[in-house]
């Protein structure tokens, strides 16, 4: 599993350090109270400890992992943490809803459109990363044209996770769950018919249900995956 090319497309070497090992722990891959090496990963890497810095004071700063004088040691995402971020999801993108819905956005729900056809590709061609990238942007095109600033950077501080949390729940799907594609696929066609609509009402409640199945399905796939890795 990996990232799609394009989200690291201009990032430093320590943002992809913490890409990687970001998606490793939300994963399972890197197991809780694991102790991550400064000088383990420079190596790992080739390079020097200051981008292994950079990448671990970003997880650190997203909660993935305490920092010590001996290391880090790997917290990972629990039930509680999953919740919290979709709490944080459903407050942002209600909001924006409800600020989109006061005027008209045509190319933004041509935009849309073209995003959930992508998505359709992408399941076509069992492609779960670019389904998971794709699901990412639908809403996160929602977000920017809100235009709102404190908003964009309270997403910007859990954008990442989601993508990870997203990545694996999708290759859950894509392997084991293909009956749930379609419906989320249509569930992301809900949320245009309610932005077209402009009914704030409606929009609140496609939004909600669409979060409520999504968290449930994040949070087992998520947490199920670090039964089995142990």
């Amino acid at each position: 599993m990996q990232y799609p090319a394009s989200w690291l497309q201009g990032a430093s070497l320590g943002e992809k350090i913490a890409c990687e090992l970001r998606l490793k722990i939300v994963s399972g891959t890197i197991k809780p109270n694991t102790i991550l090496s400064e000088n383990q990963i420079a190596d790992e890497f080739g390079t020097s400890r200051s981008p292994v810095r950079e990448a671990l004071k970003t997880l650190f700063t997203e909660g993935l992992i305490r920092l010590e004088r001996m290391g880090a040691v790997v917290l990972g995402l629990t039930s509680k943490d999953i919740e919290e971020i979709y709490d944080v999801r459903f407050f942002i993108e209600t909001f924006i809803l409800e600020r989109l819905s006061k005027v008209q956005h045509e190319n933004l729900v041509t935009a849309l459109n073209q995003i959930i056809d992508k998505m359709e590709m992408a399941a076509k061609h069992h492609d779960f990363i670019e389904f998971a990238y794709q699901d990412l942007h639908f809403h996160e095109i929602m977000i920017l044209e809100g235009d709102h600033t404190r908003i964009l950077h309270l997403w910007n501080n859990i954008r990442h996770i989601v993508l990870a949390a997203l990545l694996v729940a999708t290759e859950k799907r894509f392997t084991a769950e293909t009956h749930e594609i379609k419906p989320l696929i249509d569930k992301h066609r809900l949320i245009v018919s309610a932005l077209v609509l402009n009914d704030s009402s409606y929009m609140k409640q496609v939004i909600q249900k669409h979060f409520e199945d999504t968290r449930h399905t994040v949070n087992n796939t998520v947490l199920t995956h670090k039964v089995h890795e142990k």
